[in-house]
């Protein structure tokens, strides 16, 4: 009696192909997956710019005596006597060191500005300023947009990436920035 010996699976070529085409498929998905990444960050770092404008009308309002918070640590930190432990602003915005900014979804958010002569102490025991700018830029120079905001509540954008220079309520002045909102 002759032993019938069956073959079964697939051949090298069919592999091959199926490798192909997931290969394929693969080149045309990540570019548009690397877009959505990037248009998510860059929402992240304009929504971090509200945040802080928010946080600083707040500040001035009800802490400051119409004056601003000088960095984000100040704008973590709750009023003095207050039943709550929250500050103006949420915590994955506050600096652990003040003036070395925050990274967050691939940028290095940063708020400084003037300090205000003559004026007393914030609610919350902090120094204030007259005015106040913060900045997004991309971890990686010129990886996508950058963007600031002042004490006139205007988002900017520079679509080369170059960090923006801002003061406290002057519109910026360099080729390419616009404003945004």
């Amino acid at each position: 009696m002759k032993k019938i010996q069956k073959n079964e699976g697939f051949t090298l070529i069919e592999l091959l192909i199926v490798v192909a085409i997931i290969g394929i498929i693969a080149a045309i998905a990540v570019p548009g997956l690397l877009r959505a990444r990037q248009a998510g960050n860059e929402a992240s770092a304009i929504g971090s710019l509200r945040a802080i404008n928010s946080s600083q009308v707040g500040y001035a309002s009800s802490c400051g005596n119409g004056f601003f918070a000088p960095d984000l640590a100040n704008l973590g930190v709750a009023p003095t006597g207050s039943s709550s432990a929250a500050g103006f602003i949420s915590a994955d915005l506050v600096e652990a060191t003040a003036g070395a900014g925050v990274v967050k979804s691939g940028y290095t958010i940063t708020m400084s500005g003037a300090p205000a002569t003559g004026a007393a102490a914030s609610c919350n025991g902090g120094a204030v300023t007259s005015g106040y700018h913060a900045n997004a830029d991309p971890l990686v120079a010129k990886s996508g947009r950058s963007f600031a905001v002042n004490t006139t509540s205007t988002i900017f954008q520079d679509p080369t990436g170059t960090a923006i220079v801002i003061t406290d309520s002057a519109t910026p002045t360099a080729t390419g920035v616009v404003a945004i909102q």
